[in-house]
Protein backbone atom coordinates (compact mmCIF):
# COMPACT_ATOMS: atom_id res chain seq x y z
CA UNK A 1 0.00 0.00 0.00
CA UNK A 2 0.97 3.50 -0.32
CA UNK A 3 1.64 4.28 3.40
CA UNK A 4 4.11 1.31 3.71
CA UNK A 5 6.22 0.86 -0.17
CA UNK A 6 7.31 3.73 -2.36
CA UNK A 7 5.54 3.03 -5.78
CA UNK A 8 7.35 0.64 -8.30
CA UNK A 9 8.80 3.15 -11.20
CA UNK A 10 7.24 2.99 -14.87
CA UNK A 11 8.90 0.64 -17.03
CA UNK A 12 11.14 -1.37 -13.97
CA UNK A 13 10.45 -4.44 -12.10
CA UNK A 14 9.97 -5.30 -8.47
CA UNK A 15 10.47 -8.55 -6.50
CA UNK A 16 8.02 -9.14 -3.64
CA UNK A 17 8.71 -11.94 -0.97
CA UNK A 18 6.32 -13.05 1.52
CA UNK A 19 5.76 -15.66 4.44
CA UNK A 20 2.70 -17.73 3.98
CA UNK A 21 3.23 -18.88 7.67
CA UNK A 22 0.16 -18.43 9.32
CA UNK A 23 -2.86 -18.30 6.89
CA UNK A 24 -4.57 -20.41 4.46
CA UNK A 25 -7.61 -19.99 2.12
CA UNK A 26 -8.21 -17.87 -0.96
CA UNK A 27 -7.35 -14.45 -1.64
CA UNK A 28 -6.64 -12.14 -4.26
CA UNK A 29 -4.35 -9.90 -5.48
CA UNK A 30 -4.22 -6.29 -7.52
CA UNK A 31 -2.88 -2.75 -7.94
CA UNK A 32 -3.28 -1.03 -5.08
CA UNK A 33 -2.46 2.66 -6.46
CA UNK A 34 -4.94 5.13 -7.71
CA UNK A 35 -7.32 3.14 -9.22
CA UNK A 36 -5.72 0.68 -10.86
CA UNK A 37 -7.78 -1.60 -10.08
CA UNK A 38 -10.20 -0.51 -12.21
CA UNK A 39 -7.82 -1.68 -15.01
CA UNK A 40 -7.70 -5.05 -13.96
CA UNK A 41 -4.22 -6.45 -12.78
CA UNK A 42 -5.84 -8.76 -10.14
CA UNK A 43 -6.09 -12.39 -9.63
CA UNK A 44 -6.57 -15.13 -7.32
CA UNK A 45 -4.44 -17.14 -4.60
CA UNK A 46 -4.19 -19.79 -3.21
CA UNK A 47 -2.38 -20.98 -0.16
CA UNK A 48 -3.22 -24.60 1.10
CA UNK A 49 -2.49 -26.46 4.21
CA UNK A 50 0.83 -28.08 4.96
CA UNK A 51 0.47 -31.96 3.94
CA UNK A 52 0.79 -32.60 7.42
CA UNK A 53 -2.36 -30.76 8.89
CA UNK A 54 -5.82 -32.12 7.89
CA UNK A 55 -8.21 -30.33 6.00
CA UNK A 56 -12.21 -30.60 6.66
CA UNK A 57 -13.31 -32.00 3.69
CA UNK A 58 -11.68 -34.69 1.18
CA UNK A 59 -9.73 -33.55 -1.70
CA UNK A 60 -11.64 -32.01 -4.64
CA UNK A 61 -11.38 -33.35 -8.17
CA UNK A 62 -10.10 -29.56 -9.39
CA UNK A 63 -9.84 -26.22 -7.99
CA UNK A 64 -11.54 -23.28 -9.56
CA UNK A 65 -11.06 -19.32 -9.17
CA UNK A 66 -13.99 -16.89 -9.56
CA UNK A 67 -13.40 -13.64 -10.13
CA UNK A 68 -16.76 -11.56 -10.07
CA UNK A 69 -16.64 -7.64 -9.47
CA UNK A 70 -18.55 -4.59 -11.48
CA UNK A 71 -16.59 -2.79 -14.14
CA UNK A 72 -16.39 0.83 -15.88
CA UNK A 73 -16.26 1.83 -19.46
CA UNK A 74 -14.04 4.51 -18.46
CA UNK A 75 -10.04 4.07 -17.81
CA UNK A 76 -8.65 4.15 -14.95
CA UNK A 77 -7.12 7.67 -15.54
CA UNK A 78 -10.39 8.95 -16.49
CA UNK A 79 -11.68 7.66 -13.61
CA UNK A 80 -9.21 9.07 -11.12
CA UNK A 81 -9.73 12.58 -13.27
CA UNK A 82 -13.40 12.28 -12.66
CA UNK A 83 -12.94 12.06 -8.83
CA UNK A 84 -10.17 14.74 -8.81
CA UNK A 85 -12.15 17.07 -10.06
CA UNK A 86 -14.50 16.22 -6.95
CA UNK A 87 -17.33 14.58 -8.53
CA UNK A 88 -18.23 10.53 -8.56
CA UNK A 89 -18.05 8.11 -10.80
CA UNK A 90 -21.18 7.08 -10.15
CA UNK A 91 -22.45 3.16 -11.32
CA UNK A 92 -20.74 0.68 -12.88
CA UNK A 93 -21.32 -0.29 -16.00
CA UNK A 94 -21.70 -4.11 -15.50
CA UNK A 95 -20.57 -7.07 -13.55
CA UNK A 96 -17.73 -10.02 -15.29
CA UNK A 97 -16.98 -13.36 -14.25
CA UNK A 98 -13.15 -14.25 -14.86
CA UNK A 99 -13.49 -11.63 -17.76
CA UNK A 100 -14.65 -13.61 -19.77
CA UNK A 101 -17.86 -14.78 -22.24
CA UNK A 102 -19.84 -17.33 -21.81
CA UNK A 103 -18.22 -19.61 -24.57
CA UNK A 104 -16.09 -21.24 -24.11
CA UNK A 105 -17.32 -22.96 -20.27
CA UNK A 106 -15.42 -21.64 -17.65
CA UNK A 107 -15.49 -24.94 -15.89
CA UNK A 108 -15.59 -28.54 -16.48
CA UNK A 109 -17.02 -31.28 -13.90
CA UNK A 110 -17.37 -34.76 -14.52
CA UNK A 111 -20.66 -36.46 -13.18
CA UNK A 112 -20.33 -37.59 -9.87
CA UNK A 113 -17.40 -35.85 -9.02
CA UNK A 114 -16.91 -32.50 -6.40
CA UNK A 115 -15.43 -29.17 -7.26
CA UNK A 116 -13.78 -26.25 -5.18
CA UNK A 117 -14.88 -23.06 -6.06
CA UNK A 118 -13.45 -19.98 -4.85
CA UNK A 119 -15.18 -17.00 -5.14
CA UNK A 120 -13.76 -13.61 -4.86
CA UNK A 121 -15.92 -10.13 -4.95
CA UNK A 122 -12.56 -8.50 -7.22
CA UNK A 123 -14.48 -5.25 -7.84
CA UNK A 124 -14.81 -1.35 -7.15
CA UNK A 125 -18.35 -1.07 -5.43
CA UNK A 126 -21.36 -3.29 -6.13
CA UNK A 127 -21.94 -6.43 -3.64
CA UNK A 128 -22.76 -9.11 -5.84
CA UNK A 129 -24.87 -12.63 -5.50
CA UNK A 130 -23.47 -15.65 -6.52
CA UNK A 131 -25.14 -18.87 -7.27
CA UNK A 132 -25.00 -21.85 -9.70
CA UNK A 133 -27.93 -23.34 -11.55
CA UNK A 134 -29.33 -26.67 -10.15
CA UNK A 135 -26.57 -26.67 -7.96
CA UNK A 136 -26.14 -26.53 -3.85
CA UNK A 137 -22.76 -24.84 -2.68
CA UNK A 138 -21.01 -26.48 0.31
CA UNK A 139 -19.42 -23.31 2.12
CA UNK A 140 -16.41 -24.49 3.51
CA UNK A 141 -13.71 -21.61 3.89
CA UNK A 142 -13.90 -17.76 3.82
CA UNK A 143 -11.26 -15.25 3.79
CA UNK A 144 -9.19 -17.76 5.21
CA UNK A 145 -10.68 -19.45 7.76
CA UNK A 146 -12.39 -22.76 7.64
CA UNK A 147 -16.61 -22.49 8.29
CA UNK A 148 -19.15 -24.61 9.22
CA UNK A 149 -20.43 -26.22 6.26
CA UNK A 150 -23.89 -25.40 5.73
CA UNK A 151 -25.46 -25.49 2.38
CA UNK A 152 -26.46 -22.61 0.34
CA UNK A 153 -28.16 -22.04 -2.76
CA UNK A 154 -26.93 -18.62 -3.44
CA UNK A 155 -24.26 -16.31 -1.38
CA UNK A 156 -23.95 -12.28 -1.08
CA UNK A 157 -20.11 -11.84 -1.69
CA UNK A 158 -19.50 -8.27 -0.69
CA UNK A 159 -16.31 -6.23 -2.44
CA UNK A 160 -13.24 -7.74 -1.31
CA UNK A 161 -14.57 -10.68 0.26
CA UNK A 162 -13.22 -14.30 -0.75
CA UNK A 163 -15.23 -17.93 0.02
CA UNK A 164 -14.66 -21.38 -1.04
CA UNK A 165 -17.62 -23.96 -1.50
CA UNK A 166 -17.97 -27.39 -2.74
CA UNK A 167 -20.05 -28.13 -5.50
CA UNK A 168 -21.07 -31.78 -6.38
CA UNK A 169 -21.79 -32.87 -10.00
CA UNK A 170 -25.07 -34.64 -8.79
CA UNK A 171 -27.18 -33.18 -11.58
CA UNK A 172 -28.02 -34.31 -15.42
CA UNK A 173 -25.45 -34.30 -17.79
CA UNK A 174 -25.82 -30.69 -19.50
CA UNK A 175 -24.32 -27.11 -19.11
CA UNK A 176 -25.35 -24.98 -15.82
CA UNK A 177 -24.63 -21.41 -15.83
CA UNK A 178 -22.93 -19.82 -12.88
CA UNK A 179 -24.38 -16.63 -11.92
CA UNK A 180 -23.46 -13.34 -10.63
CA UNK A 181 -26.05 -10.34 -9.71
CA UNK A 182 -25.84 -7.14 -8.10
CA UNK A 183 -27.50 -6.55 -4.33
CA UNK A 184 -28.70 -3.57 -2.88
CA UNK A 185 -28.96 -1.73 -6.35
CA UNK A 186 -31.95 -0.17 -8.37
CA UNK A 187 -31.17 -1.27 -11.13
CA UNK A 188 -29.73 -5.31 -11.89
CA UNK A 189 -26.48 -6.28 -13.50
CA UNK A 190 -25.86 -9.44 -13.91
CA UNK A 191 -22.95 -12.03 -15.39
CA UNK A 192 -23.01 -15.24 -16.08
CA UNK A 193 -20.74 -18.44 -17.06
CA UNK A 194 -20.69 -21.81 -18.03
CA UNK A 195 -20.31 -24.88 -16.22
CA UNK A 196 -19.88 -27.97 -18.01
CA UNK A 197 -20.44 -30.83 -17.41
CA UNK A 198 -17.85 -33.32 -19.56
CA UNK A 199 -19.45 -34.23 -22.87
CA UNK A 200 -22.46 -32.03 -22.36
CA UNK A 201 -23.73 -30.85 -25.94
CA UNK A 202 -26.88 -29.74 -24.05
CA UNK A 203 -26.83 -25.79 -23.60
CA UNK A 204 -27.73 -24.02 -20.26
CA UNK A 205 -31.44 -23.39 -19.37
CA UNK A 206 -31.43 -19.46 -20.10
CA UNK A 207 -33.55 -19.09 -16.94
CA UNK A 208 -31.18 -17.69 -14.34
CA UNK A 209 -32.38 -18.69 -10.91
CA UNK A 210 -33.53 -15.51 -9.06
CA UNK A 211 -31.00 -14.08 -6.87
CA UNK A 212 -32.30 -13.11 -3.08
CA UNK A 213 -33.84 -9.56 -2.57
CA UNK A 214 -33.29 -7.09 0.36
CA UNK A 215 -31.21 -6.69 3.73
CA UNK A 216 -32.79 -8.85 6.12
CA UNK A 217 -31.86 -12.06 3.86
CA UNK A 218 -28.26 -10.90 4.02
CA UNK A 219 -28.11 -10.19 7.25
CA UNK A 220 -29.72 -13.50 8.45
CA UNK A 221 -27.44 -14.99 5.85
CA UNK A 222 -23.93 -13.46 7.81
CA UNK A 223 -25.46 -14.25 10.95
CA UNK A 224 -25.56 -18.49 9.74
CA UNK A 225 -21.73 -18.10 9.07
CA UNK A 226 -19.60 -20.23 12.22
CA UNK A 227 -16.31 -21.20 12.63
CA UNK A 228 -15.47 -24.35 12.59
CA UNK A 229 -13.89 -24.68 16.09
CA UNK A 230 -12.83 -28.14 15.32
CA UNK A 231 -10.99 -27.65 12.28
CA UNK A 232 -7.16 -27.34 12.03
CA UNK A 233 -6.18 -23.82 9.58
CA UNK A 234 -2.74 -22.95 8.99
CA UNK A 235 -1.63 -25.14 12.24
CA UNK A 236 -2.28 -28.32 13.62
CA UNK A 237 -3.98 -26.89 16.60
CA UNK A 238 -8.04 -26.57 15.86
CA UNK A 239 -9.17 -22.88 15.21
CA UNK A 240 -11.44 -23.54 18.67
CA UNK A 241 -8.70 -23.50 20.86
CA UNK A 242 -7.86 -19.63 20.46
CA UNK A 243 -11.22 -18.49 22.92
CA UNK A 244 -11.43 -14.90 22.04
CA UNK A 245 -14.32 -14.17 23.59
CA UNK A 246 -13.23 -14.60 27.20
CA UNK A 247 -9.90 -11.87 26.12
CA UNK A 248 -10.58 -8.43 27.99
CA UNK A 249 -10.64 -5.72 26.01
CA UNK A 250 -8.01 -3.34 26.51
CA UNK A 251 -9.89 -0.15 24.19
CA UNK A 252 -12.69 0.22 21.96
CA UNK A 253 -12.10 2.39 18.87
CA UNK A 254 -15.71 3.53 17.57
CA UNK A 255 -14.86 4.80 13.46
CA UNK A 256 -17.85 6.50 11.73
CA UNK A 257 -17.81 7.22 8.00
CA UNK A 258 -18.62 10.99 7.05
CA UNK A 259 -18.82 12.39 3.91
CA UNK A 260 -18.74 16.22 2.61
CA UNK A 261 -16.81 18.70 0.99
CA UNK A 262 -13.40 20.01 1.17
CA UNK A 263 -12.41 23.35 -0.97
CA UNK A 264 -15.64 22.21 -2.92
CA UNK A 265 -14.43 18.55 -3.95
CA UNK A 266 -16.03 15.61 -2.34
CA UNK A 267 -14.11 14.13 0.16
CA UNK A 268 -15.13 11.00 2.60
CA UNK A 269 -13.67 10.57 5.77
CA UNK A 270 -13.07 8.42 9.02
CA UNK A 271 -14.28 10.29 12.28
CA UNK A 272 -13.87 13.66 10.82
CA UNK A 273 -10.46 12.81 8.54
CA UNK A 274 -10.04 12.25 5.48
CA UNK A 275 -7.06 10.21 4.78
CA UNK A 276 -4.56 11.38 1.94
CA UNK A 277 -0.80 9.72 1.02
CA UNK A 278 1.79 11.42 1.65
CA UNK A 279 5.26 11.55 -0.72
CA UNK A 280 7.07 9.27 2.23
CA UNK A 281 5.36 6.33 3.15
CA UNK A 282 4.48 6.22 6.56
CA UNK A 283 6.17 3.21 7.41
CA UNK A 284 9.36 4.07 6.00
CA UNK A 285 9.22 7.80 7.97
CA UNK A 286 8.75 5.76 10.85
CA UNK A 287 11.20 3.29 10.87
CA UNK A 288 13.75 6.14 9.64
CA UNK A 289 12.55 7.75 12.79
CA UNK A 290 10.75 10.84 10.88
CA UNK A 291 7.38 10.16 11.42
CA UNK A 292 7.16 14.06 13.29
CA UNK A 293 8.32 15.70 9.78
CA UNK A 294 5.61 13.09 7.65
CA UNK A 295 2.36 12.96 10.04
CA UNK A 296 0.59 13.14 13.42
CA UNK A 297 -0.30 10.47 15.44
CA UNK A 298 -4.05 9.88 16.44
CA UNK A 299 -5.37 12.74 14.29
CA UNK A 300 -8.72 11.25 15.15
CA UNK A 301 -9.81 10.26 18.68
CA UNK A 302 -11.83 6.65 19.62
CA UNK A 303 -15.09 8.49 19.51
CA UNK A 304 -16.61 10.05 16.39
CA UNK A 305 -16.86 13.69 16.40
CA UNK A 306 -20.34 15.45 16.63
CA UNK A 307 -22.59 14.45 13.32
CA UNK A 308 -22.45 17.50 10.95
CA UNK A 309 -18.23 18.59 11.43
CA UNK A 310 -15.97 19.16 9.32
CA UNK A 311 -13.72 16.79 7.38
CA UNK A 312 -9.67 17.56 7.75
CA UNK A 313 -7.43 16.30 5.38
CA UNK A 314 -4.63 14.56 6.75
CA UNK A 315 -2.21 11.50 7.01
CA UNK A 316 -5.11 9.48 9.20
CA UNK A 317 -2.54 7.08 11.51
CA UNK A 318 -4.00 5.33 14.58
CA UNK A 319 -1.49 4.20 17.28
CA UNK A 320 -1.94 0.72 18.36
CA UNK A 321 -0.55 -0.59 21.38
CA UNK A 322 1.53 -4.02 20.59
CA UNK A 323 -0.36 -6.71 22.23
CA UNK A 324 -3.68 -5.33 22.82
CA UNK A 325 -6.79 -6.85 22.44
CA UNK A 326 -8.92 -3.89 20.52
CA UNK A 327 -12.65 -3.76 19.92
CA UNK A 328 -13.57 -1.95 16.48
CA UNK A 329 -17.11 -0.54 15.91
CA UNK A 330 -17.19 0.64 12.10
CA UNK A 331 -20.65 2.80 12.07
CA UNK A 332 -22.40 3.54 8.63
CA UNK A 333 -24.90 6.54 9.22
CA UNK A 334 -25.44 6.23 5.33
CA UNK A 335 -28.07 4.73 3.40
CA UNK A 336 -25.52 2.31 1.23
CA UNK A 337 -23.43 -0.72 2.25
CA UNK A 338 -20.01 -0.23 3.08
CA UNK A 339 -17.06 -3.11 3.70
CA UNK A 340 -14.04 -2.88 5.23
CA UNK A 341 -10.61 -4.69 5.23
CA UNK A 342 -7.72 -4.90 7.52
CA UNK A 343 -3.92 -5.72 6.33
CA UNK A 344 -1.81 -7.82 8.14
CA UNK A 345 -4.60 -9.24 10.10
CA UNK A 346 -7.39 -11.52 10.99
CA UNK A 347 -9.93 -10.14 13.01
CA UNK A 348 -13.45 -11.56 14.67
CA UNK A 349 -16.67 -10.36 13.63
CA UNK A 350 -18.37 -10.58 16.59
CA UNK A 351 -21.24 -8.51 16.37
CA UNK A 352 -23.76 -6.83 13.62
CA UNK A 353 -27.10 -4.69 14.30
CA UNK A 354 -29.14 -1.50 13.30
CA UNK A 355 -28.87 2.13 14.41
CA UNK A 356 -25.82 3.31 16.31
CA UNK A 357 -23.59 1.00 18.64
CA UNK A 358 -24.03 1.06 22.19
CA UNK A 359 -22.85 -0.60 25.03
CA UNK A 360 -25.19 -3.14 25.72
CA UNK A 361 -24.64 -3.87 22.04
CA UNK A 362 -22.33 -6.44 23.46
CA UNK A 363 -24.86 -8.66 24.44
CA UNK A 364 -25.64 -9.64 20.77
CA UNK A 365 -22.37 -10.36 19.63
CA UNK A 366 -21.14 -14.12 19.14
CA UNK A 367 -17.90 -14.61 21.15
CA UNK A 368 -17.66 -18.59 20.83
CA UNK A 369 -17.29 -19.18 16.56
CA UNK A 370 -17.62 -15.88 14.97
CA UNK A 371 -15.71 -16.08 11.24
CA UNK A 372 -12.04 -15.30 11.80
CA UNK A 373 -11.68 -12.58 8.58
CA UNK A 374 -10.20 -9.96 6.88
CA UNK A 375 -13.09 -8.05 5.48
CA UNK A 376 -16.52 -6.97 6.65
CA UNK A 377 -19.57 -5.40 5.34
CA UNK A 378 -21.39 -2.41 7.36
CA UNK A 379 -25.09 -2.37 6.07
CA UNK A 380 -26.86 0.77 5.91
CA UNK A 381 -27.59 2.66 9.12
CA UNK A 382 -26.30 -0.01 11.25
CA UNK A 383 -22.97 -1.01 12.93
CA UNK A 384 -20.48 -4.14 12.57
CA UNK A 385 -18.35 -4.78 15.54
CA UNK A 386 -14.65 -7.12 15.37
CA UNK A 387 -12.21 -7.96 17.77
CA UNK A 388 -8.50 -8.48 17.56
CA UNK A 389 -5.44 -8.68 18.95
CA UNK A 390 -2.38 -6.22 17.66
CA UNK A 391 0.64 -8.67 17.63
CA UNK A 392 1.49 -8.12 14.33
CA UNK A 393 3.91 -4.61 14.06
CA UNK A 394 3.74 -2.57 10.97
CA UNK A 395 1.65 -0.13 9.64
CA UNK A 396 -1.14 -2.02 8.51
CA UNK A 397 -4.28 -0.28 6.22
CA UNK A 398 -8.07 -0.08 7.45
CA UNK A 399 -9.48 0.99 4.54
CA UNK A 400 -13.08 1.26 2.31
CA UNK A 401 -12.89 -1.43 0.04
CA UNK A 402 -15.47 0.67 -1.90
CA UNK A 403 -12.43 2.13 -4.07
CA UNK A 404 -14.14 5.41 -4.70
CA UNK A 405 -14.34 5.90 -0.92
CA UNK A 406 -10.95 4.28 -0.85
CA UNK A 407 -9.33 6.62 -3.68
CA UNK A 408 -10.82 9.99 -1.99
CA UNK A 409 -10.12 9.48 1.75
CA UNK A 410 -11.92 6.80 3.52
CA UNK A 411 -8.99 4.78 5.05
CA UNK A 412 -6.73 5.00 7.68
CA UNK A 413 -3.48 3.13 9.05
CA UNK A 414 -2.98 1.65 11.86
CA UNK A 415 0.72 2.03 13.53
CA UNK A 416 1.67 -1.20 15.79
CA UNK A 417 5.19 -1.10 17.14
CA UNK A 418 7.08 -3.25 19.03
CA UNK A 419 8.71 -1.16 21.69
CA UNK A 420 11.40 -4.85 22.17
CA UNK A 421 13.06 -3.55 18.42
CA UNK A 422 13.68 -7.35 18.44
CA UNK A 423 13.72 -9.56 15.53
CA UNK A 424 11.16 -12.10 16.95
CA UNK A 425 8.60 -9.45 16.28
CA UNK A 426 9.75 -7.79 13.14
CA UNK A 427 12.17 -8.13 10.51
CA UNK A 428 14.67 -5.83 9.35
CA UNK A 429 13.86 -3.62 6.72
CA UNK A 430 15.00 -5.79 3.21
CA UNK A 431 18.13 -4.71 1.53
CA UNK A 432 15.76 -4.10 -1.85
CA UNK A 433 13.32 -1.45 -0.22
CA UNK A 434 12.50 1.13 -2.87
CA UNK A 435 13.06 4.69 -1.17
CA UNK A 436 11.50 7.48 -2.18
CA UNK A 437 10.59 10.86 -0.37
CA UNK A 438 11.97 12.39 2.57
CA UNK A 439 14.40 8.81 3.41
CA UNK A 440 16.33 9.37 0.31
CA UNK A 441 19.73 9.68 1.39
CA UNK A 442 19.51 9.18 4.98
CA UNK A 443 21.38 6.84 7.00
CA UNK A 444 19.78 3.07 7.28
CA UNK A 445 18.59 2.85 11.09
CA UNK A 446 20.84 0.36 13.36
CA UNK A 447 19.07 -3.39 12.81
CA UNK A 448 16.83 -5.03 14.96
CA UNK A 449 18.30 -7.97 17.00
Amino acid sequence: MPGTNCPIPPGTNYTYHFQVKDQIGSFFYFPSLGMHRAAGGFGGLRINSRLLIPVPFDDPADDYTVLIGDWYTKSHKVLAGILDAGRSIGNPAGVLMNGLSDDPPLFTMEAGKTYRYRICNVGLKLSLNFRIQGHLMKLVEMDGSHTVQNDYESLDVHVGQCLSVLVTANQEPKDYYMVASTRFTKYMRTATGVARYAGSKVPPSPELPAGPVGWAWSFNQWRSFRWNLTASAARPNPQGSYHYGSINITRTIKLASSVGLVNGKRRFGLNGVSHVDSPTPLKLAEYYGISGKVFKYDSIGDEPPASGASITVAPNVLNATYRDYIEIILENPERSIQCYHLDGYSFFAAGMGHGKWTPASRRTYNLLDAVSRHTIQVYPRSWSAIMLTFDNAGMWSLRSELWERHYLGQQLYVSVVSPARSLRDEYNMPDNTLLCGDVVGLPKPPSYV
